[in-house]
């Protein structure tokens, strides 16, 4: 029978006996999640971050007034209803469409070019009849043109309505709005044309070419 060999003394001992070794592994073992389990922490924040977002997209969806440019307020719920449009002074719009397009015959001053483009300032065409003078610029004017005493017709006056040959087709507000506007400016003292009033005389007139002085005198 052989007899065990002794220990070697160089042999290093083990800090602790196997078996507290052992215990250490099967606790550390045990301290690991098991496969397909999650810490309740992570899927709390998951519900946290989903009700966020669930949030936003109902206050977006309330609030965004379908992200419309118009809607200023995000506390106003969008309505069902028609828009109401801000009222624009007539006299403001008629001067910018004045000076848009008229200033460059009629000028600054309304006095027009002496022999070529008649004046605005106290002409009988512009502080007498409604009817004349939107017709004028529904349509335009053709021919010489007797005006204060002096007669122009050296160029034609275009057509600025919503009509056949228009080259500006203005609508009738701002037809309205440019001649309330030279009712009002340089001294002349007249009554604002009304939109409804432009509207009346285009469908009275319907399409037709440029006017002449013999026809628009011929009206009321």
């Amino acid at each position: 029978m052989s007899t065990p060999s002794p220990i070697d003394p160089r042999q290093e001992k083990s800090a602790q006996p196997d078996d507290a070794i052992l215990a250490a592994h099967e606790k550390h073992a045990g301290a690991k999640t098991a496969p397909g389990h999650y810490h309740l922490l992570p899927l709390a924040l998951l519900f946290i971050f989903s009700g966020l977002i669930f949030y936003a997209g109902t206050y977006l969806n309330r609030y965004s007034g379908h992200f419309s440019g118009k809607v200023f307020d995000e506390r106003q719920l969008p309505t069902s209803g028609a828009a109401v449009a801000a009222k624009i002074d007539p006299l403001v719009l008629g001067k910018k469409q004045y000076n848009l397009a008229c200033v460059t015959c009629h000028m600054p001053n309304g006095l027009g070019l002496p022999g070529v483009y008649p004046p605005l300032a106290e002409s009988e065409w512009v502080l007498g009849s409604e009817e004349r003078l939107i017709s004028i610029v529904l349509h335009g004017l053709k021919g010489p043109v007797t005006v204060k005493g002096n007669v122009y017709g050296t160029a034609a006056m275009p057509a600025f309505g919503q009509v056949p040959g228009s080259g500006y087709n203005w609508n009738d507000e701002k037809i309205a709005a440019v001649l309330t506007y030279i009712r009002h400016e340089w001294g002349n003292n007249a009554g604002a044309i009304a939109t409804e009033r432009v509207t009346e005389i285009r469908n009275k007139a319907g399409a037709r070419k440029e006017w002449t002085e013999a026809e628009l005198l011929a009206l009321p």
